[in-house]
């Protein structure tokens, strides 16, 4: 009890020590209470009802120390994640940290139940000689367990390959198979993308080792958009590069990062002339809404401004021959007329 006020005391000034006193009390408790039953009880022999309380007892104290060591994984993963902010403009470390962290975390928590079932086997006389027979033949069965689980061992590795590379991490915005997504969740065995329209598009990891996918965070969140538009040709492209301008200085300070903003004529053909408006932002997301913006502005602007300069067609008519007039008249007479 003494220790538990000290590291209460201490948790006032340490938020990792609050919280990992928070985390590991009940299974503290349950360790020191199942432990002391057991050392109580063991003077006595194993003799009766004893022998089924003991292993009973026995068991408690294993599964309590992996319940303690799972709370103090989680402890340290939370806190690990918690140093590195993903909602800021620069998080490409926080993202690659949180890849990282998420899967080891899934793995330890799978290694200290493995353990922790495993030992609690051990206690078992039948089950150690299980074992004993299942070396003996472990060649031959994980040859067998090889071929029948080599999807799943290669999506395994896909996984552990995806956390430690810088490929793919959680948050990143990428396209995939057609669909503009975020990477909202990784495993060992699978990916789950967040498509724009809140649909989830979930994928094995082997797919993003053996297939090529758009990755539009790899080194940096800010993107290039274009918004195309037809004039014709009448229009001032002087004119028309100034207006952007102004569009994509109303919000330096929101969708625009002040890098591109640029108005080029890429076709000039037929009756209309095309003009490509390139303009960048900070992230994707910001950058759908400035192209949006971007067009509806200069839509607004020709309508109001220069209706002139809307895509129309043009048609040349010839003069209409006067009254009267014969079309025949001054031709030569045909031979043998």
């Amino acid at each position: 009890m003494v220790g538990y006020w000290v590291l209460c005391r201490l948790g006032r000034r340490s938020m990792l020590v609050g919280r990992l006193v928070r985390s590991t009390y009940w299974p503290t408790i349950a360790i020191v209470v199942f432990l002391a039953s057991r050392l109580l009880m063991q003077p006595g022999g194993a003799d009766g009802w004893r022998g089924p309380v003991l292993r009973a007892l026995t068991l408690a104290v294993i599964g309590s120390f992996g319940w303690l060591a799972a709370m103090l994984l989680q402890v340290v993963a939370d806190a690990a994640l918690g140093r590195f902010r993903v909602d800021v403009q620069d998080n490409l470390t926080a993202r690659r940290v949180h890849t990282q962290v998420t899967v080891i975390r899934r793995v330890g928590l799978a290694v200290v139940v493995m353990v922790t079932i495993g030992t609690m086997l051990v206690t078992f006389p039948q089950a150690r000689a299980a074992g004993a027979s299942i070396l003996a033949s472990a060649g031959l069965a994980g040859v067998i367990a090889a071929l029948a689980a080599q999807s799943i061992l290669g999506n395994t590795f896909a996984g552990l390959q995806l956390a430690f590379g810088n490929a793919l991490r959680i948050d990143d915005v990428v396209v995939v198979r057609g669909e503009w997504g975020r990477v909202e969740e990784m495993t060992l065995g699978y990916v789950v993308i967040k498509i724009w329209d809140e649909r989830r598009l979930i994928l094995p990891s082997s797919y993003f080792t053996t297939t090529p996918f758009e990755n539009w965070t790899r080194t940096d969140a800010s993107v290039l958009g274009t918004v195309m538009i037809d004039v014709d040709w009448s229009v001032s492209v002087r004119q028309l590069r100034d207006a952007a301008r102004d569009i994509v200085e109303e919000h330096r300070d929101g969708w625009w990062d002040g890098r591109v903003c640029g108005v080029q004529i890429t076709d000039a053909t037929g009756g209309t002339i095309e003009a490509r408006v390139l303009v960048s932002s900070s992230n994707s997301s910001a950058l759908w809404d400035l192209r949006c913006l971007v067009r509806e502005r200069l839509v607004d602007w020709i309508q109001q401004h220069h209706p002139a300069v809307r895509p129309r067609v043009r048609a040349e008519l010839s003069p209409l021959d006067p009254p009267g007039h014969d079309r025949g008249a001054g031709k030569d007479p045909a031979p043998g007329s």
